[in-house]
């Protein structure tokens, strides 16, 4: 009986010892694969908080926390299923459905800068595409489903950049790598955004408050201000009063950031799917023009080339979405109004 339980006993551990080497893997790989897909998860950060602008500070945390459960269900019960068996049974379509996907970015992105050098045009686009009536549920779901829909191209592309940085191997393994990346990279954006969003709530109570140390011990406000209060009140003051007044402007060129973000990275998915099919010469012409530029600024080399390659991309996706705007208005819409029950006549927007 002894010899039977140490010997279970010893298989026991070495279950646990092969168990806890494949944690350590999953974790070395998840830490890699999200390294690699750094850069669209900073475009993610950067696009999400225009969703969240011009809404009441009541709705704020809740808009985000909608954006990021669609986020996960977007990670977790669509992307990572689909990119596990499009990995097994069809490897070819991942790059055609990316270039799908970015596209729509860049019709997305363009369309804001339309919006925002023709309103009126822009006016006219949404009302041809059958835009809701402007209610405030309307513009809050509106605004919920364009950024869900938005972070599903770039958590489409996020996913994808993983599974590519996932050694060959046992499909579960390849599944825990890519949820344990999906929730800790929502986490994290949504995490920030959430902060960002809030940021001049936390500078208004910053400002008002006479007894920063005290607060933070949570000393009652019968007792005695502490010494540290009076000294470090001007001090904490004026940071509040400066979030207070620098995070319209903050939002403001987050949301231009993340109009950028997306004609930027819809542009480098395209590229880099043609350069796939054999059609290299633009991406070959962005990367020579982008040493170049590098080269000729060697103490910031690394950095200017990348400025250059990510600006051509851009230019790109700007002048692909510009086009995409026509087509939908023009071809897509009439096609799809039949099937969407349209009589053919546009609403009209009641702000």
């Amino acid at each position: 009986m002894s010899i039977g339980l140490i010997a279970l006993l010893d298989d026991i551990a070495g279950l646990a010892k092969v168990a806890a080497a494949s944690l350590d893997d999953v974790t070395a790989q998840a830490a890699k694969a999200g390294a690699k897909a750094a850069g669209v998860v900073i475009d993610d950060a950067a696009v999400t908080p225009r969703y969240v602008t011009g809404f009441a500070a009541s709705r704020e945390l809740p808009i985000v926390g909608k954006i990021a459960l669609g986020s996960l269900k977007n990670k977790l019960i669509y992307l990572l299923p689909a990119a596990l068996l499009l990995s097994l049974f069809a490897p070819w379509a991942i790059t055609p459905l990316l270039m799908i996907g970015g596209a729509y970015l860049c019709y997305e992105g363009s369309e804001k800068v339309f919006e925002a050098l023709f309103p009126h045009g822009a006016h006219d686009h949404e009302a041809a595409v059958g835009a809701a009536t402007r209610t405030a549920r309307n513009i809050e779901d509106e605004k919920v489903s364009g950024a869900i829909k938005t972070d599903f191209i770039l958590s489409a592309e996020i996913m994808a950049i993983t599974l590519a940085s996932i050694p060959a191997g046992s499909a579960w393994m390849q599944a825990v790598v890519l949820a344990v990346v999906g929730i800790g990279i929502t986490a994290l954006v949504y995490g920030g955004v959430a902060l960002i969003v809030k940021a001049d709530d936390a500078g208004v109570a910053l400002a008002r408050n006479d007894r920063p140390v005290s607060s933070l011990l949570r000393r009652s406000t019968a007792s005695a201000p502490l010494h540290t209060d009076r000294l470090l009140a001007p001090v904490t003051k004026l940071f509040g009063r400066g979030l207070v007044k620098g995070m319209p402007a903050m939002l403001r060129i987050l949301g231009i950031v993340g109009t950028a973000a997306m004609i930027w990275v819809g542009g480098g998915i395209i590229i880099h799917g043609l350069e796939g099919y054999g059609f290299a010469g633009l991406g070959h012409v962005i990367h020579d023009v982008a040493a170049a530029a590098g080269h000729a600024v060697p103490s910031l080399g690394g950095a200017v080339e990348w400025l250059v390659s990510a600006a051509a991309s851009g230019l790109f996706g700007l002048l692909l979405g510009a086009l995409l705007i026509p087509l939908v208005h023009f071809v897509a819409v009439p096609l799809l109004r039949p099937l969407r029950g349209g009589s053919g006549k546009a609403e009209k927007h009641t702000v």
